[in-house]
């Protein structure tokens, strides 16, 4: 009787300890496919880099002599690139800052340097 009882304890413990390693793997298995599963999903995510559509744009100054009746609004409807400035009164405070001008009065006869952008690469 001693002898079927320490029998059946080896067994039931044989028993326990397969029932655990298959436990474990099917969690190892699991857990490789969630692991597998998100780095496919994270990796194929659309990251590549898009190609352009717009040409790219290098930002130059002109010197221009300011003509009767000319107004700096004219000068930011004609070379203020709105992908570069949000409005006209952008461009204009940026043709004010280089320009040293305090208010946006100019002159006829008065100089003025004017950025302004171009897809050409200058020489």
């Amino acid at each position: 009787m001693k002898y079927d009882l320490s029998e059946q304890r080896i067994k039931d413990n044989h028993l326990r300890r397969e029932a655990e390693l298959r436990r474990n793997i099917i969690v190892c298995l699991f857990t490789s496919i969630f692991a597998i599963g998100f780095a496919m999903l994270f990796f194929s995510l659309n990251i590549s880099a898009q190609e352009r559509t717009d040409d790219t744009m290098y930002k130059y100054y002109k010197s221009i002599a300011v003509q009767k009746g000319d107004t700096l609004w004219d000068y930011a409807c004609q070379y203020g690139n709105r992908h570069y400035y949000d409005n006209n009164m952008d461009y204009i405070e940026e043709v004010m800052s280089i320009n040293a001008l305090t208010d946006d009065r100019i002159i006829s006869g008065q100089y003025l340097i004017l950025p302004y952008y171009s897809a050409e690469i200058l020489e």
